[in-house]
């Protein structure tokens, strides 16, 4: 292993000058709004405010999802929250999420607004709203919240952990990739090993535990998260391959992945969405098209 200059951590941290790679205009040690701004409101009841990385995908999908199933009241306005230039820590965004994390959702169909944030409550906010995609009682249900639990807690070893020191910090530190690419390698095992045994997560049943890991997971054994795949070597994970691969021709996931997108083929990026018919005729293809 290589080694570098060893560091004693003083009595009493501080922050450094710049920290975080890329990141690093945005992090800081204190919470809060930076600047006044107020969100903008759409037509429909569902706020969503996001963008397109994994934890926003599980939303827009589970919304389209709903959609496809025939429910009406799941029509939502998804606006575009752009993290690298600090729009997160607008005095608007804080009001929806006090920890300037995307997503957040604010639902307009109650009598006063109700404020949703952290990904995983927002899936479950819904599912229990529109009574779909979580099993109501018994073994499913209890199996759809262990996994939906599993993936909140394991995600951050494979964004902040392993995404992070693999694609985004500024020096390549071998003992934390090594750390952390360990660790989601044991996390796709886990996953491996039980969908050999089961078509879903929870069992036979498509739910908001496969929403919720299928942007992370899925798309990493794919090798589309961080162009990780050859050197996690994620081909080996076949039952994760089914499994990503079967929801990744489901309509509602293809359509849910597009939304608040910002990178890949214009034709995938839909910046925002306030109707069906943004997939036809707002995608950035379309807008740049010259006149």
């Amino acid at each position: 292993m290589s080694t570098s200059t060893p560091y004693t951590p003083p009595r009493v941290w501080t922050p450094p000058a710049a920290s975080g790679g890329q990141f690093a205009n945005i992090n800081r040690p204190t919470a809060g709004a930076t600047f006044e701004k107020e969100l903008p409101v759409g037509k429909h009841p569902l706020q969503l405010y996001s963008l397109g990385t994994p934890n926003g995908v599980k939303v827009t999908v589970m919304l389209e999802e709903l959609l496809a199933a025939g429910h009406q009241g799941a029509e939502y306005d998804a606006w575009l929250i752009r993290i690298r230039d600090g729009e997160q820590f607008g005095s608007g965004f804080v009001a929806a999420n006090p920890n300037s994390k995307i997503p957040a959702l604010v639902d307009h169909s109650g009598p006063t607004p109700q404020r949703v944030f952290e990904s995983g409550a927002i899936l479950m906010y819904l599912a229990e709203k529109f009574g779909a995609f979580i099993p109501s009682d018994g073994p499913a249900r209890a199996a759809c919240l262990s996994w939906l639990f599993w993936q909140m807690g394991s995600a951050p070893f494979l964004g902040g952990g392993f995404g992070h020191f693999y694609a985004y910090a500024p020096i390549k530190i071998e003992y934390a990739i090594d750390r952390y690419a360990m660790e989601v390698k044991r996390q796709m095992d886990v996953l491996d090993r039980h969908l050999a045994e089961h078509r879903y997560l929870a069992g036979d049943d498509y739910s908001i535990a496969d929403m919720a890991t299928w942007p992370w997971y899925g798309l990493l054994a794919k090798g589309q998260l961080y162009e990780a795949g050859e050197f996690l070597q994620v081909h080996a994970y076949t039952h994760v391959l089914r499994w990503a691969n079967e929801i990744a021709q489901r309509p509602a996931a293809k359509r849910g992945r597009m939304v608040n997108r910002v990178t890949g083929p214009l034709n995938t990026q839909l910046h925002e969405r306030h109707d069906a018919s943004d997939f036809d005729t707002r995608t950035q293809d379309k807008l740049q098209a010259p006149t």
